[in-house]
């Protein structure tokens, strides 16, 4: 857990808001716990790693950091001048 926070402050729909507020309560977890959590979430979705403050204190956890991207499987390339199998050839 971080040592340090910083405050982030936003407007929000009131009626919004308290359902929010309420779907939290029945959950036993705090709108600010919630809203971290998002946080963490949207930063790793986009590779986004970063420091949590107090880090360098002896139990800390590791930089976070993003996942590898996946590698896609891509097909073998035909060499030089050989057709593909299923693509009909011209008439000359």
């Amino acid at each position: 857990m971080e040592l340090k926070t910083a405050r982030l402050t936003l407007l929000i729909d009131p009626h919004k808001k308290a359902a929010f507020e309420h779907l939290c309560a029945q959950r036993d977890l705090t709108a600010s716990q919630v809203v971290r959590q998002m946080i963490r979430d949207y930063l790793l979705e986009h590779g986004v790693g970063y420091t949590p403050s107090g880090l360098d204190a002896p139990t800390a956890p590791a930089a976070v950091q993003p996942p590898a991207p996946k590698r896609r499987a891509t097909a073998a390339r035909p060499a030089a001048g050989a057709t593909a199998p299923n693509k009909a050839r011209r008439k000359a």
